[in-house]
């Protein structure tokens, strides 16, 4: 299982490198096929439109058939083929259509190794694997960064990403061979569905925070974050690639500490809760005085990354309320809450930054901002309601490892 799990993380990093390389490329993609920063928000926000659509058969799927088929099958055939179509892309509508592809294939991914973590370990460990999962898998952001602003440079944005469409196969390909299906739930009793899950009010009180802790870090730093430092500080590639590096970095750091609360202030909940007030309070720095100054810039978004990485933190609250039979439904609900809400969020400030047009040229991304601390505060206000613990004691016992 330990081999399994190394190929889970590397098919993740995989995944984090394919959701932030618009961010990086979008001033060579504007130069060489006509991208712009809304047909790069709107390729974006596919890419996690896809990944969450897809979660419905892939929640299925886990329970069902097991991690294994479920995250090699789709990684291989969809993200492969999807990395080549943009390796070849001749124009903006070719980008937008392999980030679908690549949103289908990569969506079974984080989810197979959370259910792994669900059913093959204790629960109380669930947080801290799952945010070290996003830890690890945050090398593949760092690698959108600077990193892919080089081999770009030396060896041309399409092989580069001809050479990433052939490591993806590759690593499909070890899914299949070293991850190991969990021991199934037993079939007696009742096996759960869809419905079940939906009537859960904890869940409705816990998911939304899916999405807004997670979407305002993942937003800027897949995407708006190029624009942003191109536009007000007239940094180039190599430039934004340093400033997305940084916030990546911030994110890994985030993500290990989100997934350790429980151990660190007692409370997964209002640890949640108190680090998404200081991303909140970051939000309106960053909207309040866009033109601060590049350092200045740069030093918030990262703490915006560090602080705006809750993502697997909110999955292990959310985990708590999940019954055995419908795992990987539970965590497949929650993934396309969050990922689709996030892809949501982009289409929604691609279309504010097509709006707030003038001067200065800081105003859309301030207003991009703002928006994302008035969605933070508004999904705070509804989160402080929610559970802090299951009320029905431990959601299951650890599965055999086998």
């Amino acid at each position: 299982m330990r081999a399994g799990i190394v190929f889970l993380v590397l098919a993740y990093m995989l995944s984090q490198f394919y959701r932030a390389c618009l961010a990086v490329l979008s001033p060579v993609l504007a130069h060489d096929i006509g991208a712009t920063p809304e047909t790069l928000a709107h390729a974006s926000g596919l890419w996690f439109l896809a990944f969450a659509l897809a979660q419905v058969p892939v929640g299925w799927s886990l329970d069902r058939i097991g991690p294994r088929l479920t995250a090699a099958l789709p990684l291989g055939l969809c993200g492969g083929s999807g990395a080549l179509v943009f390796a070849l892309a001749q124009g903006p509508e070719a980008i937008a259509l392999a980030m679908i592809l690549i949103g289908i294939g990569c969506a079974p991914v984080m989810v197979a190794a959370y259910y792994i973590f669900a059913r093959a370990y204790p629960p109380a460990l669930f947080g801290t694997l799952a945010g070290a999962m996003l830890g690890f898998g945050s090398l593949g952001n760092m690698a959108s960064t600077l990193p892919l602003a080089w081999a770009a440079a030396a060896f041309g944005w399409r092989a580069t990403l001809a050479a990433a469409a052939v490591l993806t196969v590759g690593v499909a390909l070890a899914l299949t061979r070293f991850v190991r299906d969990p021991e199934r739930v037993a079939a007696h009793g009742p096996r759960g569905t869809w419905g079940q899950l939906l009537r859960d009010r904890r869940l409705w009180l816990v998911a939304p925070m899916m999405v807004a802790g997670y979407a305002p870090a993942a937003d800027v730093n897949g995407l708006w974050v190029g624009p942003y430092m191109a536009g007000v500080y007239g940094l180039d590639a190599a430039g934004i690639g340093r400033t997305s590096l940084t916030m990546g970095i911030a994110i890994a750091a985030g993500s290990f500490v989100y997934g350790s609360l429980d151990r660190i202030v007692g409370s997964r909940k209002w640890g949640i809760f108190g680090g998404n007030v200081l991303a909140l309070a970051v939000l309106v720095c960053l909207g309040l005085a866009p033109e601060a100054g590049r350092w200045t810039a740069t030093l918030l978004i990262a703490a915006l990354g560090f602080t705006g990485a809750a993502y697997p933190a909110v999955m292990a609250h959310g985990r708590l309320f999940l019954p055995p039979q419908l795992l990987g439904r539970g965590v497949a609900l929650l993934t396309m809450v969050g990922i689709g809400g996030t892809g949501l969020m982009q289409v929604v400030t691609g279309s504010i930054h097509s709006a707030v047009t003038g001067t200065p040229a800081s105003a859309p991304f301030s207003a991009i901002f703002l928006f994302f601390a008035g969605l933070l505060a508004a999904v705070l206000a509804l989160y402080a309601f929610s559970p802090a613990r299951a009320d029905h004691g431990p959601v299951d016992k650890p599965a055999p490892r086998g």
